[in-house]
């Protein structure tokens, strides 16, 4: 993987930072995005309160007095070009800002908050951002971003910045999805209310592990199809019940940790990994399964490509007693659309991801395969994300420096800058905190489906 796929910046950022443009050119921009920003502010903030500070002054939006001293956000401007990447990219130039080191915020948690608070009434776009936003919609669900040949790239930006890099801020068994909490390790806020302890979210993981393989109805002797391998903590934990697991990457990275991992738990006779697409299954697999599961990757499928994807499925799993298991980041009804713009999340950390609503999942799987599945299940763990986000959040701070950060600089001279290597943690940091909000705001969804062959019972019951 080249280094550049570690931080691949927007071109318009990119240009605005490699100071291509003439000076009165960055000058104009600067101070069009200021202008209009600042107006946006004036007449958008009615909740809360936000004091920018930069070279010609203080300037405070939103309410005089706050009884919450927490509603009260401080934002110091470093670099102008901070206003010109919100012109041009609206809430992903915030993100872009914030890596590039444009400004520092009193509390970035506070920030995306103030946000959620006015968003009825606080909108930063200008007819340059708005181009770009449906530019980008357009080619996430029209153009091919989940093609086989970017499917490859995806994962790599995604996935393979390296094996010990992931490992500084996941949980031991390394699953990178929401863990699940409950009064063992204080819930949801335990964190919050008691301090993080020891242990509390390799716990919390392991609960997540059973809860899937338990939705899946798999026993001993099983067959379980896995799509999206991540390093292996579901398939080692199929494996260790009985279960005979294939589960499939397009991440050399993962693949070698799966393996490892396996061998590791002794079970690598039940653990065999597969580096292909889902589109690209061995023919042997045919009706072989009796359960199928992907944690957060269908998200990466496209809705161009769902029709495929659960075909496959339909032609993997056992024509009678069948089940498949689906989580995934989505978006709640009133606000899902089938044409989603780049975001921060979408760009930096899950390149041209297209995220589901509760509904349109089950939709798409029976326009797909019809009366091949019924909707057993349909969950929403948004709640366990936060505490999950600030625990790799705290870890990663503990942990990025050192060994970590060294085999990162030999491995992608890119970053051997400080402010290169600045960017990529602030890029982490930000991710940890603009996830955390939206999943707890329900501005976001973490649904898990569940869906099995028709008449098919959980158990005996008459």
């Amino acid at each position: 993987m080249s280094s550049s796929i570690l931080h691949p910046s927007t071109f318009r950022s990119a240009i605005l930072s490699a100071g291509y443009l003439p000076a009165r050119v960055n000058l104009f921009l600067n101070r069009f995005g200021r202008s209009r920003i600042f107006s946006a502010l004036e007449l958008g903030i009615v909740t809360g309160r936000l004091l920018i500070v930069d070279d010609d002054g203080v300037f405070s939006f939103g309410q005089d007095e706050v009884k919450d001293a927490r509603a009260v956000v401080t934002l110091h401007v470093h670099n102008p070009a901070m206003w010109a990447r919100i012109a041009v990219s609206n809430d992903l130039g915030v993100s872009e800002a914030y890596m590039e080191g444009d400004f520092t915020v009193s509390d970035l948690k506070g920030l995306l908050n103030l946000w959620l608070n006015n968003r009825e009434t606080l909108s930063l776009a200008t007819p340059l951002s708005s181009i770009f936003s449906r530019y980008s919609a357009l080619a996430i669900s029209m153009l091919g971003r989940q093609t086989l040949e970017m499917a490859k790239w995806n994962v790599e930006v995604a996935y393979d910045t390296s094996n010990s890099f992931f490992e500084c801020f996941l949980s031991k068994e390394m699953m990178y999805s929401t863990a699940i909490w409950s009064d063992a390790e204080g819930g949801v806020r335990g964190d919050l209310e008691g301090g993080p302890q020891p242990g509390d979210l390799e716990s919390a993981q392991q609960r997540k592990i059973a809860l899937i393989l338990a939705k899946a109805r798999v026993r001993p002797g099983d067959r379980l199809l896995e799509i999206g391998s991540g390093w292996g903590a579901l398939a080692v934990g199929a494996a260790k019940m009985g279960c005979t697991v294939d589960t499939v990457t397009l991440s050399r990275e993962q693949m070698a940790m799966v393996r490892r991992r396996a061998a590791d738990a002794g079970v690598a006779d039940r653990v065999r990994v597969h580096v292909c697409d889902y589109r690209e299954l061995p023919a042997a697999f045919a009706h072989a399964f009796d359960a199928a599961v992907a944690c957060e990757m269908i998200e990466a499928v496209g809705p161009r490509h769902l029709p495929t994807f659960f075909r496959t499925l339909d032609w993997a799993l056992k024509p009678d007693r069948a089940a498949i298991v689906l989580t995934a980041t989505s978006q709640p009804e009133h606000r899902w659309s089938e044409y989603q713009p780049d975001d921060f999340a979408r760009h930096y950390h899950w390149p041209n991801t297209h995220l589901p609503s509760p509904l349109s999942l089950p939709k798409a799987l029976q326009a797909a395969v019809p009366g091949r599945f019924v909707l057993h299940n349909l969950e929403d763990h948004a709640i366990h994300y936060p505490r999950t986000l600030r625990e790799w959040g705290r870890r990663f701070d503990a942990n990025f420096h050192g060994e970590v950060v060294t085999a990162l600089l030999a491995r992608y001279p890119a970053l051997r800058g400080e402010r290169a290597l600045a960017a990529f943690a602030r890029k982490w940091r930000y991710m940890f905190v603009y996830a955390e909000v939206g999943y707890a705001r329900g501005y976001t969804n973490l649904n898990c489906w569940t869906f099995t062959r028709p008449e098919n019972v959980a158990q005996v019951c008459a």
